[in-house]
């Protein structure tokens, strides 16, 4: 026994010092070794077409192969290998360095990818995302057979995928969205098996999914939103058992949702949006039990909201908006403690709302339901985003007290002034403060914190405005957006430098109008995607516009239709009918458009301004109920001045003639008294009197004293001659 393990620790420690002598044998070769001069002129060459240099991490005393470029330093944990390398010095017996791995993210460069990138085929980690890379992945491509890890995401890559993708069948992940390719994906993308991770959205490429992706059995990620992808949604998909997340949204598929999918027991994060034409059910959820986020929204799914979402423990968003739902609310669904975020609306459920809720609950839509009933209890808990419009619910004193003012005109039907118009136009400042334009106009302000789920009505029930959305992957999230750029192709600069935006669906409402035919006016601008040859300029941000339920731009792009040119006003205006004494106007995302350039969360409608004016002459005040009332208060406010002016004034004037009298009723005195002697040629005040028998007379209207003459000096004539 004692023998045996002599013999043992013997041979740890023999263990122990050949690995240390292999360790400083390694290490001291890397120190000496060479990168590959192929590589090297390559690697020089690259840089030099792109503009960027090694950081001092590697590069040392110009060997590429050296520093953090060999040490255990990962490409992706520091700035200072961006750009940079990483080698492999194990070849010729420790003496020659292989490039691996090549991390250019974000650097802004552009241009083709160049040809010398095809010599460096010892790489198993291309990393080029974020930069304004154009042209065709050439060919060439398949040289890089030893690849696992290739990234040329957010670029402006154009033509089509290239089948020569198909080789690098050892690849573990590949990233190919926001770019400009066309075309179907190619089918040879079956071949690699070891697949873990793939990204296509926003890439361009569109028609069926190929039937051979059914091989793709290791995927654990795959995005594949906003392409054009049509056909049924691929039931094989089903067989993908290891994923984890799926987001499928944005495209022109068909539904239904593929029941093979309850096999997807691993998943996380589930969305499914935007299906097409086939109705669907919820039937295939309920053994998905590890979901986190679920979002089936917009894909006409039918039936009953079921039961079993409160055996999801970690579920904390689930959204079922716009579809066909029916029934009640289940009352688990707000008791369950997980849940943070519940959107429910454009369905047709009924009822009540439940009694109780959970209070991690805050952000919660049931809009355009046929909920009705009195509000429960929990509307009053503070942080709490409710949005409750288009339904019937009955607007006690006690819950007008709590919601915000109006909501009864923002019931089903918007019955405020309904058949009794009072307005004929409206104007609104979307996301920002009041203006007058350039012509005159007055646009109201409408700056209110709308949040994820919730509405506002302006005091006068002029309008409202509700928003319904939160932008996913984003820890700030925004909803008014400020710029102090000056816009062109406006004369109102200042109208454009506020928004408002919305990762959803956005609805202003114009009320109590009068019948007829209107012009209604919007105006829009980009805030965040530029023009420049950045990647910054690479997003597209894309969404429907609706009015009067009608569609009236489909995959509205501002930034195209501004002809790619930044901070440029874009006006549109429609002739619309009115019959019902409201007009809505819904901006809604359908999943379109890329999501995360130039940051996470960059997505969805956006509006700077609406306003609606008449084209017939108006038969009602256009003045709000109060405001008539309070022009007559004004008006008797101006009269009772007026008067109190015309009185205080007219005292005054008498005061001072008053004044002016008796002061010079005293100077005659005084001058009676002291200059009767001293004034041989004038009359003394008795003798006049006595001459006058204190006559008085009228002239012009004015009372006088004979005696005014003499007491003012005026000489007389001498009558001793």
């Amino acid at each position: 026994m004692e023998t045996a393990a002599s013999r043992r620790r013997l041979l740890w420690f023999w263990g122990f010092f050949m690995l240390c002598h292999l360790a400083g044998a390694q290490s001291t070769s890397s120190s000496t070794a060479a990168t590959d001069p192929v590589e090297a002129r390559a690697l020089n060459a690259i840089f030099a077409r792109w503009g960027i240099r090694a950081t001092s991490a590697w590069n040392i005393s110009g060997e590429l192969c050296s520093g953090a470029a060999i040490d255990s330093t990962l490409i992706y944990s520091t700035d200072s290998m961006n750009p940079g390398i990483k080698c492999d010095c194990t070849a010729n017996n420790y003496s020659t360095c292989h490039i691996t791995a090549l991390r250019v993210d974000q650097q802004n460069v552009s241009g083709p990818i160049p040809d010398e990138l095809w010599n460096l085929t010892f790489m198993n980690d291309l990393n080029l995302p974020r930069n304004h890379l154009t042209g065709v992945i050439p060919p060439a491509i398949g040289i890089l057979n030893r690849m696992q890890y290739l990234s040329v995401g957010v670029n402006a890559l154009s033509g089509r995928i290239p089948s020569e993708l198909g080789l690098l069948t050892d690849l573990r992940s590949l990233s190919l969205g926001t770019n400009n390719f066309s075309g179907p994906l190619p089918p040879e993308l079956g071949n690699l098996t070891r697949l873990e991770q793939l990204y296509l959205s926003s890439c361009g490429a569109s028609g069926a999914i190929p039937e051979s992706f059914a091989n793709l059995r290791s995927l654990q990620t795959v995005w594949a939103f906003d392409c054009d992808f049509i056909g049924e949604i691929p039931a094989y998909i089903g067989s993908w058992t290891s994923l984890q997340v799926l987001r499928i949204q944005g495209n022109s598929f068909r539904g239904p949702i593929p029941s093979s999918f309850s096999n997807l027991t691993t998943l996380s994060d589930l969305r499914i949006t935007d299906v097409l034409n086939v109705t669907s059910s919820l039937d295939f959820l309920e053994n998905l039990t590890g979901i986190t986020t679920l979002n089936l929204r917009n894909n006409y799914i039918s039936g009953s909201i079921p039961m079993f979402f409160n055996n999801f423990p970690n579920l904390l968003l689930l959204d079922l908006s716009f579809n066909n739902l029916t029934g009640s609310i289940p009352d688990n669904i707000f008791n369950h403690s997980p849940l943070t975020n519940l959107y429910l609306g454009n369905n047709s459920l009924s009822g009540v709302l439940p009694v109780q809720k959970s209070p991690n609950l805050l952000n919660i839509d049931v809009s355009y339901n046929q909920l009705s009933g009195n509000f429960p209890s929990w509307i009053n808990q503070q942080n709490l985003n409710l949005n409750v419009v288009a339904n019937s619910f009955t607007i006690s004193r006690w819950s007008r007290s709590i919601l915000r003012n109006g909501l009864e005109c923002l019931q089903r039907g918007f019955p405020c002034n309904r058949r009794r118009p009072r307005y004929s136009q409206f104007s609104i400042k979307c996301g920002g403060p009041p203006i007058r334009s350039s012509s005159g106009t007055i646009y109201e302000k409408e700056n209110e914190d709308l949040g994820p789920a919730n509405y506002y009505i302006v005091p006068t029930n002029r309008w409202g405005v509700s928003n319904v959305g939160l932008p996913a992957e984003n820890n700030n999230p925004q909803y008014r957006t400020t710029s102090s750029s000056q816009f062109t192709n406006t004369l109102d600069s200042e109208l454009f430098q506020t928004s408002r935006i919305s990762a959803g669906s956005l609805r202003y409402y114009g009320l109590g109008l009068e019948n007829g035919n209107y012009t209604v006016t919007l105006q829009f601008m980009e805030s965040f995607i530029s023009d420049t040859r950045t990647f910054t300029s690479l997003g597209r941000r894309i969404f429907d516009v609706y009015i009067q339920g009608n569609l009236l731009l489909r995959d509205f792009n501002i930034q195209r239709e501004a002809g790619d040119v930044s901070n440029r006003a874009v006006v549109r205006s429609y002739n619309v009918s009115v019959v019902n004494n409201y007009v809505e106007i819904h901006l809604f995302w359908a999943g379109k458009g890329t999501c995360c350039v130039p940051r996470q969360g960059t997505y969805g409608p956006t509006i700077s301004a609406i306003s609606a004016t008449p084209n017939f002459i108006p038969m009602v005040s256009n003045v709000p109920p109060d405001e008539p009332r309070m022009r007559l208060v004004l008006s008797l406010r101006v009269v009772v001045g007026v008067v109190v002016g015309v009185v205080a004034a007219s005292l005054l004037v008498v005061l001072v003639v008053l004044f002016v009298r008796q002061k010079r009723k005293r100077d005659l005195e005084d001058q009676e008294l002291l200059g009767i002697d001293v004034q041989p040629y004038t009359l003394s005040y008795f003798e006049l009197k006595t001459v006058t028998n204190g006559a008085r007379w009228w002239r012009g209207g004015e009372e006088s004293l004979s005696a005014e003459g003499a007491y003012a000096g005026t000489e007389m004539p001498n009558r001793s001659n």
